[in-house]
């Protein structure tokens, strides 16, 4: 017999080798009608750690703590999802004969799958033809079975299907560690987990196309990427389809354009965006906001160049870890002399703390720079200001001794959560960020440092009451993090501010401080970023409130519209007014209908409208409209002291 333990606490005693399956329909057949996964973890398995999915048909041979996972858990959609990009092969495989596949995972919300089409090709027209397909095979109930096979024999079996790809994945794996999984008659190479059948599998949409290189190669094939999402029943997707239509209208490309905030061109080169004179003033704003409340709590300016020495790099181990993902060193007339455009921030500042000798008095030291790095992306991984490959980070590092380690990434936490607070994202979730502990080779440093860094990250959650997940193999090769993952106006989920714990920098920089006691000492380093990158923020910003942005963030608070040329005077006296109390504004006087104006500044995303003409110069006020709302006649000194506690009402 083995100890079965619940989430509750509760243990019940099952036999050996019983299933996720049969456990749930122990409890009850309407649980185990719901029950997509299990998920299980070891006795001796940190407290932290979320366990390993497995299939629900899975044989259990331990003692182990398990969860049942259903649709509302984030592993359940996961296992939902991988099985469904199974259920599209297999769909794909009978309309497209001799198609062969590449990888098919799960994603945040669906699925993919890249495949190699041959000679054919496929359509938006085509989808409706692969939904249909996929609903016809999973009313079939087909089982998802899973097998062990030796790597021979999955050589033998994808060299006679002629699936490059395939052979190419497993040539790589490890004899005794391959699986199959087969529903109907498709057959792949995965690991799992996956659904007990397909049953559950109601309602299918295929999203999108795109191509994408082999295993992002650009020298390589480039196959058919397809996307799909599935869900367990119809008002599910019905509901996502009403999000997903509400999503383009928030889309910041389209919202960008409209608010003339950014543009990119092909001459100045892909994923290089330009921010136009309104986004700047935003970007300025908000750098501006971050730069105040950094100088109240002890941040020290710095600005360090846009390239450095490649052997910068090499010292701190980005290049050997993220070489292939940068630009090309750039080489200069002096023989050997290599440069890189700054990937990082982070060795410019150690080199910073060198510059001088230092003291146990003189930590903590916080260094902040508004830092542009760039970074190589493919270009079919470009999207809008989410995925460029220059942008601005609102980094800061920390040198701190190992006693004022836990303060100050509670600090951090405390300066995140004010951001976070003050720029209304108010739902969120801490997500700890750990190495893998089954390949330690990606990361960099001593066992006990990560152990330390990994505890202090947990308990400086904890310590600040924090709602936190836990994901191994997240980690940065040098060290633990905590990302905040915040949701927007419409339930997506974005990864924003980040904060790390670095041990390693420090020994690779051989940085030191004086003690106390007179000898050298290794202070320990925290990396952190509450925006994440200006780009990235703005982009989730202008989504999150559909471009309705704060009265105190819009780079244009107010428009003055006259009614006539015969009042434009007037409206420029207003707006003097306006700006000489720091409040943004302008006069649209262009010879068009006063209609038209307030159309075209609506698109623009004004918030307050004020409208001059014979009555108002007559009266000496304004008419005014906030958010489309008429407030009403008011005096320009009115209509300042009415912005202006708009703006402290949302700051407070």
């Amino acid at each position: 017999m083995i100890n079965i333990t619940f989430p509750d606490g509760s243990v019940r005693q099952y036999e050996k080798g019983v299933t996720g399956y049969d456990i749930a329909m122990s409890i009850s057949p309407r649980l185990a009608a719901e029950v997509l996964a299990v998920s299980v973890k070891k006795p001796g398995e940190p407290a932290a750690s979320k366990g390993t999915t497995l299939d629900l048909m899975r044989p259990i041979e331990e003692d182990v703590e398990l969860r049942l996972l259903k649709w509302e858990d984030e592993e359940g959609k996961h296992v939902f999802w991988h099985s469904s990009s199974h259920l599209m092969a297999e769909a794909l495989e009978a309309l497209y004969p001799g198609v062969k596949f590449g990888i098919g995972p799960a994603i945040e919300n669906g699925f993919y799958y890249d495949v190699d089409l041959g000679g054919a090709t496929i359509t938006d027209a085509d989808f409706a033809k692969i939904e249909k397909k996929m609903l016809e095979l999973a009313r079939g109930k087909e089982d998802f079975v899973r097998k062990e096979v030796s790597k021979a024999d999955a050589l033998a079996y994808f060299t006679e299907k002629g699936d490059q790809y395939k052979q190419e994945l497993i040539s790589e794996l490890e004899d005794g560690t391959i699986t199959y999984y087969t529903n109907g008659h498709f057959t792949d190479l995965c690991r799992g987990p996956h659904l007990k059948n397909t049953d559950l599998i109601k309602a299918v949409k295929i999203t999108a196309i795109a191509g994408a290189y082999w295993r992002g190669d650009q020298e390589r094939q480039q196959l058919t990427r397809i996307y799909g999402i599935t869900f367990p029943k119809k008002s599910l997707l019905d509901e996502y389809l009403v999000v997903l239509e509400e999503a383009k209208k928030r889309d910041h490309r389209k919202l960008g354009k409209e608010m003339e905030l950014f543009t990119f061109s092909s001459r100045v080169g892909a994923g290089l965006p330009l921010w136009l004179p309104r986004g700047a003033v935003l970007r300025n704003i908000l750098e501006n906001f971050l730069r105040k409340k950094q100088g109240e709590i002890g941040y020290l300016p710095v600005v360090t160049p846009h390239i450095g020495a490649k052997d910068l790099y090499v010292t701190s181990g980005h290049y050997a870890k993220y070489g292939k993902d940068s630009f090309r060193p750039i080489t200069t007339p002096q023989e050997g002399e290599e440069f890189m455009l700054k990937p990082m921030n982070c060795p410019h500042h150690c080199e910073i703390y060198r510059s001088s000798p230092r003291s146990y008095k003189d930590l903590p030291l916080r260094f902040a720079e508004f830092g542009t790095v760039y970074r190589y992306e493919q270009s079919g991984e470009l999207h809008g200001l989410t995925r460029v490959r220059g942008f601005t980070q609102d980094d800061a590092h920390l040198f701190c001794r190992p006693d004022q380690l836990q303060e100050e990434f509670e600090k951090v936490i405390d300066l995140i959560l004010y951001v976070f607070r003050t720029l209304h994202f108010d739902k969120f979730t801490a997500q700890v960020s750990l190495r893998d502990p089954n390949n330690h080779e990606k990361y960099i440093g001593t066992d006990e440092n990560w152990a330390r860094a990994e505890q202090g990250i947990i308990d400086a959650a904890r310590n600040k009451g924090l709602p936190y997940v836990v994901e191994t193999g997240e980690a940065a090769f040098y060290g633990p993090k905590l990302d905040f993952m915040v949701k927007d106006a419409i339930g997506r989920s974005w990864q924003l501010g980040t904060i790390q714990v670095d041990y390693n920098l420090p020994e690779r920089f051989d940085l030191e401080y004086i003690g106390a006691d007179g000898a050298k000492h290794r202070p320990v380093m925290i990396h952190r970023a509450p925006f994440g990158s200006i780009e990235r923020f703005v982009a989730v910003l202008l989504e999150h409130t559909a471009g309705h942005l704060p009265l105190w963030v819009q780079p244009e608070q107010v428009k003055v519209l006259p009614v006539s040329e015969k009042y434009t005077d007037y409206a420029k006296k207003v707006c003097n007014l306006l700006n000489n109390s720091d409040i943004r504004a302008s006069v649209d006087d262009r010879n068009e209908t006063l209609g038209k104006r307030i159309r075209e500044v609506s698109l623009m995303r004004v918030p307050v409208l004020v409208i001059v003409g014979e009555k108002e110069v007559a009266d000496g006020t304004v008419s005014v409209r906030k958010d489309a709302v008429d407030q009403g006649s008011m005096s320009v000194d009115g209509l300042i002291e009415f912005i202006n506690n708009a703006v402290k009402e949302e700051l407070a």
